[in-house]
């Protein structure tokens, strides 16, 4: 254990000579996968129960990483991770396809709510045209599955099925899916993978024969004469398609896909990437350059799932390519997490690969974030790869990038911005702007801003001391502040990140409180046992009687409980927190008298 933890600190001695100053907007996102149990739920025995603490888990770590979206797979094979009347429910969350959870639960539901409590993104992914992975697995499929209802539909390349792309009904049935869970769900994203037309390799070992569409092309040729530009158009169909649906239905959702991370090589198309690669223009008949470039998705994110270095499909090539080809739109790259410490490229042995990475995209001016495939690798942490994220690119929250081709009016801003110095903290409270009808102007989160002189500016991205989850609270407490005066400012954010004009500025002079006082270290606050899977000690001292609020917060600042709040005598405190009825995960719990303030972290285990 010492040898990792020093390893890890002499790593990060080395990373800070390359310490950028993070953006002030930034896309942070991770993949959660959802097929065969791959990140959740971990696997499909669990009870409705541990799949909510698990998913609870996996957003706390991911909060505390610095990742500010997810992108949750909620389609894989024609299923749905949610109620469906026009899939089946996903054999992830049970075992059975076809099976609802017990107790009865919606899960799409509760991880929005997650989210949505943590000021995280929610996108909802799917795979538009897999329908079975191994068709020799078909007898566990429901008989309401779309393979078993409409197999005229398939198109077969060995036991791999698809819905074939070619057909006109087809396209109008994965739309209807997509519409059904944007009418119903609060989603911020619309999400299509990299499986379009299927990949060579699929369909079993050995490499089975390609698959015959010849039948439907000569049914539905469109026009065309040539079969791959056919396709292409195909997938183009379902792409614009999607887009124009969601702009109608609900027009502040976003919309876009993860392609495979080579469009086109330059031997190919000289309008392609040096590269040496399989292609998706022609392997998987995705032309996605045309998607960005005819503004039929508000971003890609290219699966660039190789290393700086690598010769044949070096990221240092197709980072620059894909930032010289974003059309006026955004451009997220995926990353391969997943290879970190584990492939045979040895450029995945160094610590630094990802980081590297994320620094050549910030010096390109149309890449604005990152997304890591996966969440379960992420989480596992290779070569530290996750606590080097929130150290050293991830240390200060950013905001979203913008669409300004979707929406460019700010919300209205919040007022009456108030600073409270209770001795060494500073409480702020504001009000929220007036609400309105329209979706596209209500303010959802709020930044707050602390500067040491009286200039506001906004671009400082070291001043950005907190981005509320919600809108549901209209406060803010900045603790621990050594003695001097501080100037707050605080700004609203709409559903497209716009971000309003300043309150009022709000001056606080804190003017007592060293962290060397001997009565705040007699304060010794501390909790044991610490993890604890239900209930802890809480233990405090005071030199003098003196008004104490002692209160639990979750790891997003929320209040929970409030232990403590009013006059206590001199001498040693003692008291239980039950946390039976709160879901694993970190907590704090804040002690507050007139002169010092304290806070302690707390982790619950179940």
């Amino acid at each position: 254990m010492l040898r990792c933890l020093l390893t890890f600190f002499i790593l990060c001695i080395g990373f800070s000579s390359l310490t950028q100053a993070p953006p002030k907007r930034e896309l942070r996102a991770a993949w959660i996968a959802t097929y065969i149990n791959l990140d959740w739920p971990t696997n499909a025995s669990q009870t409705p129960d541990q799949e909510r603490t698990a998913f609870i888990n996996l957003l706390n770590t991911h909060k505390q990483t610095g990742i500010n979206a997810v992108f949750v797979q909620l389609r894989s094979e024609c299923d749905a991770m949610y109620p469906s009347t026009l899939e089946p429910w996903g054999a992830s969350l049970t075992g059975t396809q076809g099976t609802p959870p017990s107790p009865y639960y919606d899960p799409l539901q509760f991880m929005i709510d997650e989210c949505r409590i943590r000021g995280i993104e929610f996108h909802a992914w799917f795979n538009p045209y897999r329908a079975v992975n191994n068709f020799n697995n078909i007898n566990n499929f429901a008989a309401n599955h779309i393979a078993k209802t409409k197999p005229e539909w398939l198109l077969a390349q060995g036991t791999y099925r698809l819905l074939d792309p070619g057909i006109p009904a087809v396209r109008d049935y994965v739309i209807s899916v997509v519409t059904d869970v944007l009418r119903r769900y609060d989603v911020d994203g619309i999400h299509f993978d990299d499986y379009f037309y299927p990949y060579a390799s699929q369909g079993g070992s050995p490499t089975p024969p390609r698959f015959n569409d010849d039948a439907t092309f000569a049914l539905y040729p469109r026009g065309f004469t040539n079969q791959n530009d056919w396709r292409r158009d195909n997938v183009n169909l379902l792409i614009q398609r999607t887009y124009d649906s969601i702009i109608t239905v609900k027009p502040w959702v976003k919309f876009g896909v993860s392609p495979f991370g080579i469009w086109r090589n330059q031997s190919s198309d000289p309008l392609g990437s040096v590269t040496n690669g399989l292609q998706s223009y022609s392997d998987l008949f995705a032309d996605s350059r045309k998607w960005i470039q005819n503004s039929w998705v508000d971003y890609l994110m290219p699966q660039i799932y190789w290393s700086i270095g690598f010769a044949p499909a070096n990221y240092a090539v197709l980072a620059p390519w894909w930032n010289n080809n974003a059309f006026g739109r955004h451009i997220y790259t995926g990353h391969a997490v997943y290879k970190v410490a584990n492939d045979p490229d040895a450029n995945w042995n160094n610590p630094s690969q990802i980081n590297n990475q994320i620094r050549l995209n910030r010096q390109q001016v149309n890449i604005l974030g990152s997304c890591f495939f996966r969440t379960g690798n992420l989480l596992s942490n290779p070569l530290n790869v996750r606590d080097s994220l929130r150290v050293w690119m991830y240390y200060k929250p950013a905001l979203l990038p913008t669409m300004s081709w979707r929406d460019n009016t700010p919300p209205q801003p919040a007022t009456n911005l108030i600073a409270n110095v209770i001795g060494n903290t500073v409480e702020l409270s504001w009000a929220k702007p007036p609400s309105t009808a329209n979706e596209l102007d209500k303010a959802r989160q709020f930044v707050v801003y602390r500067f040491n002189t009286s200039v506001i500016d906004l671009t400082d991205v070291n001043a950005i001391q907190f981005i509320t989850p919600n809108d549901v609270s209209a406060t803010y407490t900045d603790a621990n502040l050594n003695p001097g005066t501080y100037y707050y400012a605080v700004t609203a954010l709409d559903r497209f990140h716009n971000e309003s004009t300043v309150t009022n500025t709000a001056l606080a002079t804190v003017v007592t409180t060293s962290i060397l006082s001997p009565e705040l270290r007699a304060l010794n606050l501390k909790n044991y046992p610490n993890p604890f899977s239900s209930n802890t000690q809480i233990s405090f001292e005071l030199l003098k009687p003196t008004y104490v609020s002692l209160k639990v917060y979750n790891i997003t600042g929320r209040e929970l409980i409030d232990l403590v709040n009013g006059n206590r005598f001199t001498g040693k405190q003692l008291l239980t927190f039950d946390g039976s009825k709160l879901p694993a995960g970190v907590y704090y719990v804040t002690l507050r008298t007139k002169e010092f303030t304290k806070t302690i972290q707390l982790l619950l285990t179940k």
